[in-house]
C-alpha cells in the first residue's frame, strides 16, 4: 500500500480498542515511513451518548458523552507512539484535556501531531439550541471553554491540522429526533469562510491558519502541495479574504444540505481554484 502511494493508514471513523493493534500499526507504519491517523472516542465511554456531558445536555433531557472518552484512547495512543516512535496523528480533538496531553506527548520528543474540526473552533454545545440535529457531530460539540483550548492550541501549533469534517448526511437521517438522528455536517463550502472569522477577530494569525489548512497537512502527509516553490504542483486558491456574504440552502453546491452555518454571515471566499494550472473553479 505504501509502494502504491498510501501515506496514512487509519480506521476510519472508529477508535481502535486492541492497544496491541495500536503498537503493531505503529511499528510497522514507522519502518516504512508512514502516518496512523486515528480517532480518539472510546466506543463504551460514548455508547448512548449524543451531546458533550454536562448542565446543558441535562437540560435538554439528552444522555451526554464525557470529555474522558475522547482523553482515555487518546492518551493511551500517545503513549504508544512514544513507546514505538512511530508517526502519530489525532485526527479530531475536542477538549482542553486533550490539548494538554498532545503539548505534553510533543515537548517529550514523540512524533505525534493533532487536527480539529472547523466544528469545534467556531461553535459549542450551546448551539445545539432547541435540538437542532445538524449539530449533532462526533466529537460533538463541547463546552465554550474546550473551544477556546482549541483556538489556542491552534494559535500556539499544539494542533496542526484544522479540517472541514466534511460528513453529507441524507435529509431523512437528519430530520429525526435529536437522539436518533445521524451525526456529521457538511464542511467543505464553508471551511475557509469559518477559519477566516479566527482572522479577523485577531484570534490567529492568517499565517497559522494557512499553515493548517494547507501547508501542514501537505507536510504531515508527505504530499508535493501546499506550496508555492517551483516544481510544485499549481494547486491555487484566489481568496477575497473580505467579500462578505451568507450561508443560503440555495447556494449550496453539495447535494447534502446539512451545514452548521446556514444563516451566518461570513467574510472572505475563494473567487477561483486551480488544480495542475488548469482553473476549474471561479465564482
Amino acid at each position: 500500500l505504501r509502494e502504491s502511494g498510501a501515506v496514512a493508514f487509519s480506521e476510519g471513523r472508529r477508535a481502535i480498542a486492541n492497544p496491541l493493534v495500536v503498537r503493531r500499526a505503529l511499528t510497522y507504519a514507522r519502518d516504512f515511513g508512514a502516518v496512523v491517523a486515528l480517532e480518539t472516542q472510546d466506543g463504551n465511554l460514548a455508547a448512548g451518548g449524543v451531546m458533550n456531558e454536562g448542565l446543558f445536555a441535562s437540560w435538554l433531557g439528552l444522555p451526554g458523552i464525557p470529555r474522558e472518552a475522547e482523553i482515555i484512547p487518546l492518551e493511551r495512543d500517545l503513549r504508544l507512539a512514544r513507546l514505538t516512535g512511530g508517526a502519530y496523528h489525532a485526527s479530531k480533538i475536542s477538549t482542553t484535556a486533550s490539548a494538554e496531553a498532545v503539548s505534553r506527548a510533543k515537548s517529550e520528543g514523540a512524533q505525534v501531531t493533532a487536527g480539529v474540526s472547523i466544528n469545534h473552533l467556531a461553535l459549542n454545545e450551546i448551539d445545539v439550541g432547541e435540538y437542532r440535529t445538524f449539530f449533532r457531530l462526533s466529537p460533538p460539540l463541547r463546552a465554550e471553554e474546550d473551544r477556546l483550548a482549541m483556538v489556542q492550541a491552534l494559535r500556539d501549533g499544539v494542533i496542526d491540522v484544522v479540517s472541514s469534517s466534511h460528513d453529507p448526511q441524507d435529509v431523512d437521517t437528519k430530520r429525526l429526533p435529536f437522539a436518533d438522528a445521524a451525526t456529521g455536517a457538511i464542511g467543505l463550502e464553508t471551511l475557509l469562510a469559518v477559519a477566516l472569522r479566527l482572522h479577523h477577530n485577531d484570534d490567529v494569525p492568517l499565517i497559522r491558519l494557512v499553515d493548517a489548512l494547507s501547508t501542514a497537512p501537505a507536510r504531515l502527509f508527505d504530499l508535493p502541495g501546499g506550496t508555492l516553490k517551483p516544481g510544485a504542483p499549481a494547486d491555487l486558491a484566489l481568496v477575497d479574504l473580505d467579500y462578505p456574504w451568507v450561508v443560503e440552502e440555495s447556494g449550496i453546491r453539495s447535494r447534502s444540505k446539512n451545514t452548521c452555518f446556514e444563516g451566518a454571515r461570513l467574510q472572505g471566499k475563494v473567487l477561483q481554484t486551480m488544480v495542475a494550472g488548469r482553473t476549474v473553479y471561479r465564482a
